[in-house]
């Protein structure tokens, strides 16, 4: 009888489920592969400084006395530096009145307030109004030097999922894509690292954790938001450009003419197919020293067309936004010849570039 109730309950013992727990092999570290040993070194370095930002907008209702702050919107950012600065975006923060940033693992919700914004390279910096213990940036890249098909890693706050990591690889250098500025962003990283609503604002990284891009768009021909295999980032050169502008100036200093162009759907109007046609001209500006002409109008309401810019140095101008990322390749101060149509007939001109 003692032996039957010892066998019994080595058989329960052996059926337990903690002792079957137990029995199963632990998978070691070792037991990755290298890949992941690496996807994973990346992340525990870098999630730290990947943040979430919430987009807070005043609001107040007809009995409501005082507004009330609603969350409008929600992005990614990333720790810049020590003194607090948060780089996200300009779409992610467009609009509000205050902002919340949120760090992995931390309870607190942190404010911070708008420092700078460019919407034309959609970046923008936010500045924590306290800053908590341990704040860490991530190393920067440098984006020159990338190569299609080596690793890319994405880490953001997809549809709200904080701190969420994504693999893949760099997909295409270079690419000239429409932002959201409504001008295009020259040396856009494509990548097939899922990339998702919430993503915008994060850190796109390679194999040693060096920021590399900040991660901005999807796109998918059928509409949907979500992704399908093709993101896009900033590339980190364009950033370690911008952000020290916004940060001390809270804008970007970039060379100009000194003109208004007219808006391409009213050149149409005009019959303009090609060119951009100046609209405005800056009476102390570079473009009205070289006699430069705007649109007029007589007493009689009769409208007058302006000159229209055809080409600078060597370079083409079809389209404003042909005209913008040219400008942008020259400094404040460079000479540069601008060939415009006058009343049907070309002209050279030389005008210096000046601060806008």
């Amino acid at each position: 009888m003692m032996k039957l109730s010892l066998l019994v309950v080595l058989s329960m013992a052996f059926a337990s489920p903690a002792f079957s727990q137990q029995a199963k092999p632990i998978k070691e570290a070792s037991m990755l592969i290298e890949s992941e040993r690496n996807s994973i070194s990346v992340f525990q370095n870098t999630a730290d400084s990947v943040v979430n930002v919430s987009n807070l907008r005043k609001t107040k209702g007809f009995f409501d006395m005082d507004a009330t702050e609603v969350q409008a919107g929600m992005g990614s950012g990333l720790v810049w530096d020590s003194a607090g600065h948060i780089v996200t975006n300009y779409h992610v923060v467009e609009g509000g009145d205050a902002f919340i940033v949120s760090f992995r693992e931390d309870k607190k919700q942190y404010r911070a307030k708008l420092v700078g914004g460019d919407p034309k390279n959609d970046l923008a910096v936010l500045k924590l109004e306290e800053i908590p213990k341990n704040l860490k940036s991530i190393p920067r890249g440098d984006s020159k030097g990338l190569l299609v098909g080596q690793k890319a890693l994405a880490i953001g706050n997809p549809l709200g999922l904080d701190h969420t990591l994504t693999t893949g690889s760099v997909s295409a250098l270079d690419r000239k894509i429409k932002g959201y500025g409504g001008v295009s962003i020259n040396g856009m990283i494509q990548t097939d690292a899922s990339i998702n609503p919430g993503n915008s604002g994060g850190a796109l990284l390679d194999s040693q954790g060096r920021l590399i891009g900040i991660n901005t768009m999807i796109f998918n021909a059928g509409g949907s938001q979500a992704s399908a295999g093709l993101g896009f980032a900033i590339p980190v050169n364009i950033v370690k450009d911008v952000v020290p502008q916004l940060i001390q100036y809270g804008r970007v200093n970039r060379p100009g003419l000194g003109v208004a162009v007219l808006e391409e759907q009213y050149a149409a109007r005009f019959g303009l197919q090609e060119g951009v046609m100046v609209k405005f001209v800056d009476p102390k500006g570079p473009a009205s020293k070289a006699g430069l002409q705007g649109i007029t109008r007589d007493r009689r309401g009769q409208y007058y067309i302006g000159d229209v810019i055809v080409g600078i140095n060597n370079d083409e101008i079809k389209s404003y936004d042909d005209l913008y990322s040219t400008v942008n390749k020259y400094k404040i101060g460079d000479k540069i010849k601008v060939k415009i149509i006058r009343d049907g007939k070309p002209k050279l001109v030389d005008i210096t570039l000046v601060q806008i």
